[in-house]
């Protein structure tokens, strides 16, 4: 008897591929099958349908494709028989789906089989149908379901409303039919039904809102008293899970107490009693126990307010703390970081539990312990959180350190008292774990530094004594030889010495010994020997002494093989060998770093909202003030999808802006010009914090002060460039007119930016005048208004003329008034120079602008623009930015 005819039984046909040694032996068996069970269907073989169906389900497990089978499965079900429509049904759920098309043929022998008075059939039906029911089938059979709900036998009770929740789930519309019998499911005895029941009604009250009110109204007294039962009834064998009478189903009430519960103050007052005695009577010691604790907590923190019952809950969460079970533990940090929103202090009284979380094996719980323990965190107790997890942070796994780290810098820098428990705490941080630490943090570190002038002697002590026993770490070391740099001459003469602080004795030679090393130890990295190298100039003035010695450390970098360090090297020994009269000037101290312009950087970009702030900057705890304005990028980033995303390269950002083409490949772009683009992004203090007279490019480039120094070296590096076009999206209203005649050496920037670019196009000839539109109020504040008058030259739609008007709304003037505007890159904007700087008392005068528009995308694309407006009032500065997307149509 051939092995691989159709009458084989499927287990020797398992046992032939249990056999098979390789896949390609696999592979030809299943062949062979699969050839068999196609004659089979051919020559419509019935008495061995149901055996070959069965062969394709386990061939289908196995990732064979077996769609040649679905219609065995239409023909199965249409069977009279029992065996051959349970075979049927059991291959139409697993080898089909909601998405085929032949299930459409199959709808009608489900309703015959819902209908059939053979309960085991009825029940087959409802199985299937709860699998793999679409929402045509769910609209056509919904009847029929709906009536077996009320169905004698409980077990066809059970799987409607189990097909009930899948029809619901697929047409919405049709919960509202099943709301009477739904409810009535919860007054069944049998917890199978109940069950069911229960799971249906929560469903139900999601999707429909009616059905939400009603259960709320009728039926929550009876689920208080059903649960009531369930948690005071005695042993029950066939319910009973570890002594707890079934905990499943109070599990599926308490949730759908949930549901109900939330945001109806009278129906949580109708389950406080019963959450309290489940959350009081119910075991903690089983895991069935547990289950209901904690789907108890989950419902007491979802309904309205009860303060005495959050405590419960908060409290037990704290004991799952305490459990030896990590996935108890797990949930419990989880939902204790939903309660604090609810009730922060309930939390707090736990926060000693949480902390010896993060000290936990469990990667896991000491990664969500942390982010518990960040939330706890508030201006009472940030010292003494802060000092816990610098402890830890010591003994801390190295996969752990970098969470660690972020978390404990994050929590400094924002709950920072004073400046020298910020720089204490952060020279611990950098101490234990300095190469975990980010740029930006010990970049506001040194701000901090430069900016608290009675701490420069404590800070450059605490960092010499920490690098000395913790010099591996990169991170502290570029710190400590920044500020031995800076203020060396402190570290020597123990000047500013604190009460608190116990004195040292360090030589000249101890510290340039400490820079030295620094400088060996950390030999493959650029910024750190950089920074060195810098440190020992600026000592070789302060150590007069030691100036030979620095002398000859440099000199081991001039064969440097990188050659931003060879070229600093040869430039310092010459300074410290031929320029001693002039080197104490050349290394003077940084001056106060700009707090303001670091903390705009790192916060990210402002709201595209129309903003204003006047007044000083205000401080954050750490000392670090918040911006008034936001960078260039923040100006051109419209909220558009004309504008393209800013490119984080230098080159792009210039190429862009400027419109200067830096590829490789451009006319009379080399190399070395490409690398221009850095000097201009120096030039002009582009991510540069470090500046103390740093502005944006947008201040630089819209002043109208006269710059000998900036003119001759930005004409300097125009020689570089060949551009077509320049800055044709900012201009400075307050800058002289281009046609105004002045010595290169005195004019402005914008003057010399606009030397090197294209000369504006020349006004269209008018014949009968440009076509006008109706004014817009482009922008208004409680104290400015700024309108557009528009206007169309005649033949050219794509240019629009502008004339911008200003108005003061308050009783003040508005002095050093300038106005920008930004627009992205297919349009093309000339401003000419504003009327005056000076914007007089309301009702006064106003001051006028013309703008001139070209829209190389006219009739696809709109005119959009974003607009910054900066005055002084009353000896403060104020911004007010906006943006206008309100131009006419098809402009």
């Amino acid at each position: 008897m051939n092995p691989f005819s159709s009458g084989t039984r499927l287990r020797d046909m398992i046992r032939a591929i249990r056999a098979c040694k390789t896949a390609a032996e696999e592979r030809g068996v299943v062949r062979k099958e699969c050839a068999s069970i196609r004659a089979a269907i051919s020559e419509n073989d019935q008495d061995y349908r149901h055996r070959n169906l069965a062969k394709l389900m386990f061939i289908h497990m196995l990732g064979y494709p077996t769609h040649f089978g679905q219609m065995e499965c239409l023909k199965l079900i249409a069977a009279p028989g029992f065996p051959e429509k349970r075979i049927g049904y059991l291959g139409l759920m697993l080898l089909l789906d909601e998405r085929q098309e032949v299930l459409m043929l199959v709808t009608n022998s489900i309703k015959q089989d819902l209908n059939h008075n053979n309960q085991y059939i009825v029940g087959l039906a409802l199985c299937a149908l709860g699998n793999i029911c679409s929402a045509e089938m769910a609209r056509d059979l919904a009847p029929e379901v709906e009536r077996l709900l009320q169905f004698r036998d409980p077990n066809v009770r059970k799987k409607a409303a189990l097909c009930t929740i899948r029809i619901i789930k697929k047409v919405p519309d049709l919960a509202e039919n099943f709301i009477n019998p739904a409810a009535s499911l919860l007054k069944e005895k049998h917890h199978g039904v109940l069950l069911t029941g229960v799971q249906l009604c929560t469903d139900m009250c999601r999707v429909s809102t009616e059905a939400l009110e009603y259960f709320r109204k009728k039926c929550i007294d009876g689920l208080v008293k059903v649960l009531r039962d369930l948690a005071n009834s005695p042993y029950a064998p066939e319910y009973d899970v570890s002594g707890i009478t079934d905990p499943f189903l109070q599990i599926r009430l308490l949730k759908l107490l949930h549901v109900l519960g939330r945001g109806d103050s009278d129906a949580s007052d109708t389950m406080n009693d019963i959450l309290a005695q489940v959350a009081t009577k119910t075991e903690s010691n089983k895991n069935a126990g547990n289950a209901i604790l904690y789907a108890c907590v989950a419902t007491i923190m979802s309904i309205e307010d009860n303060s005495g019952l959050r405590v419960l809950a908060i409290n037990i969460l704290g004991r799952f703390l305490s459990s030896r079970d990590n996935n108890i533990r797990y949930v419990a940090l989880n939902m204790l970081m939903k309660a604090i929103a609810l009730d922060s202090q309930a939390v707090q009284r736990h926060r000693a539990t949480i902390l010896e979380c993060v000290k936990d094996s469990d990667a896991s719980i000491r990664k969500r312990a942390l982010e518990l323990v960040y939330l706890l965190v508030n201006e009472s107790n940030a010292m003494s959180l802060t000092k816990e997890l610098v402890d830890y942070l010591e003994v801390s796994d190295e996969e752990f350190k970098d969470d660690l780290t972020a978390k404990i810098c994050s929590i400094v820098e924002k709950f920072s008292p004073e400046k020298i428990w910020y720089i204490d705490q952060m020279v611990k941080v950098l101490s234990e774990a300095g190469n975990y630490v980010k740029d930006e943090v010990w970049h506001a570190l040194i701000i901090v530094v430069t900016n608290s002038s009675n701490l420069h002697g404590y800070a450059v002590r605490a960092l010499y004594k920490a690098v000395q026993t913790s010099g591996e770490q990169e991170i502290l070391v570029r710190v400590a030889v920044w500020c031995i740099g800076e203020y060396g001459e402190m570290l020597v003469s123990d000047a500013g010495m604190l009460e608190a602080e116990d004195p040292i004795t360090v030589t000249e030679s101890d510290v340039v010994d400490v820079v030295e090393a620094a400088i060996k130890r950390h030999s493959l990295d650029l910024t750190t020997q950089a920074m060195c190298l810098i440190a020992l100039l600026k000592l070789s003035s302060r150590y007069p002494s030691c100036a030979k010695r620095i002398n000859d450390i440099i000199l081991h970098q001039k064969g440097s093989l990188v050659l931003e360090l060879q070229q600093r090297a040869i430039e310092f020994t010459s300074i410290i060998g031929n320029y001693e009269k002039i080197r104490s000037t050349l290394v003077e101290r940084m001056p106060v770093l700009d707090e303001a312009t670091f903390s705009g950087r790192r916060a990210g970009s402002v709201p595209a909202a129309i903003s204003t702030s006047q007044g000083a900057l205000p401080k954050m705890p750490n000392g670090v003030a918040k911006p008034t304005s936001a960078p260039l990028v923040d100006l051109l980033d419209l909220s558009s999808d004309d504008v393209p995303a800013p490119s984080s390269s230098g080159g792009d950002f210039i190429q862009d802006l400027l419109g200067v083409d830096l590829s490789p490949a451009s006319e009379g772009i080399n190399q070395t010009q490409k690398s221009g683009t850095d000097v201009l992004l120096d030039l002009l203090s582009i991510g540069s914090p470090s500046a103390q007279n740093s502005s944006s490019m947008l201040d630089i480039l819209s002043s109208g002060q006269d710059s000998k120094s900036s003119g001759s070296m930005l004409s300097n590096l125009a020689s570089s460039f060949a551009p077509e076009s320049i800055l044709d999206t900012l201009a400075s209203p307050s800058a002289p007119s281009a046609q105004a005649s002045s010595p290169v050496g005195s004019s402005s920037m914008m003057d010399l930016l606009d030397g090197f670019g294209p000369s504006p196009s020349p006004p269209v000839a008018k014949t009968n005048g440009p076509a006008t539109y109706p004014s817009i109020v482009a922008f208004e504040s409680s104290s400015l208004k700024m309108t557009f008058n528009i206007s169309k030259e005649p033949g050219n739609p794509q240019t629009t003329l502008i004339e911008a008007q200003f108005f003061n709304k308050s009783s003040d003037i508005y002095s050093n008034f300038v106005f920008q505007a930004a627009v992205p890159k297919f349009l093309q904007m000339h401003l000419d120079s504003a009327s005056s700087n000076t914007l007089p008392a309301s009702g006064n005068g106003s001051i006028t602008q013309k703008l001139r528009i070209s829209n190389s995308q006219h009739g696809k694309k709109s005119l959009v623009m974003r607009t910054r407006i900066s005055y002084k009032v009353n000896d403060k500065d104020v911004l007010e930015e906006g943006q206008v997307s309100n131009f006419p149509r098809d402009f």
